[in-house]
């Protein structure tokens, strides 16, 4: 396909004729193709096509890219910063971690959110895992299950440094934050544990009150 071509079928009705100009911008790595990308990124509503376009574009300079992925970062539409972030996340350069903003990171849009918790746990680098797990842990209890089962996951991948946060949200006088937290550590304690049953857990635990702590991993 020539670079006309991918970019009109990027914007086709049927989803497998856009995947296949992603995957076809992608294996051509044409810096023209940059802005069509990009563009796309924010309408597209397939996530394997979502996916591939951010495939797409780790395959164009970073240098190029990056610029344009600021704009997309400061964007009203929610899935345009959300695929910005996915793409960040693929590029994997912890040089870029500080776009990962705090105010990304608290994006009133659950999917922008959980995308920028995702990738900022991906780039931080070892200094700064400390303050990440404080910020994080400060949205606590926040959303629906998938939103917290997200931010639990990302807590619980900051290992240690996340600990003293999820101690001190464990204490937490709202049972929200407090379960939340104690599911969270039961997570890490226990990797392979589900999700809603370490929910369930640490609801009885903050039932119980003081003195019921999680064990420590």
């Amino acid at each position: 396909m020539t670079p006309p071509e991918i970019t009109a079928s990027l914007s086709a009705a049927d989803p497998s004729v856009r995947l296949r100009a992603a995957l076809a911008a992608g294996s051509a790595a044409d810096p023209d193709l940059l802005d069509a990308l990009v563009e796309r990124c924010g309408d597209e509503p397939d996530f394997f096509v979502r996916d591939m376009l951010s495939w797409a574009l780790t395959r164009l300079p970073a240098a190029t890219v990056l610029p344009r992925l600021d704009v997309e970062l400061g964007s009203p539409r929610p899935r345009a910063r959300a695929q910005a972030l996915h793409t960040l996340s693929k590029i994997a350069d912890p040089a870029t971690a500080d776009r990962v903003s705090p105010a990304l990171l608290r994006d009133p849009d659950d999917e922008v959110a959980r995308t920028a918790w995702r990738t900022a746990v991906v780039l931080v680098a070892a200094g700064g895992r400390a303050a990440l797990a404080a910020e994080l842990g400060r949205q606590l209890g926040r959303g629906d299950r998938a939103v917290r089962l997200s931010l639990s996951r990302a807590l619980a991948d900051l290992g240690e440094a996340a600990d003293g946060v999820l101690d001190r949200a464990a204490a937490d006088p709202d049972p929200v934050v407090a379960t939340h937290a104690r599911a969270t550590l039961l997570l890490r304690a226990d990797p392979d544990a589900g999700f809603d049953d370490a929910v369930q857990q640490a609801r009885r635990l903050v039932a119980l009150g003081p003195g019921h702590e999680v064990a420590p991993c």
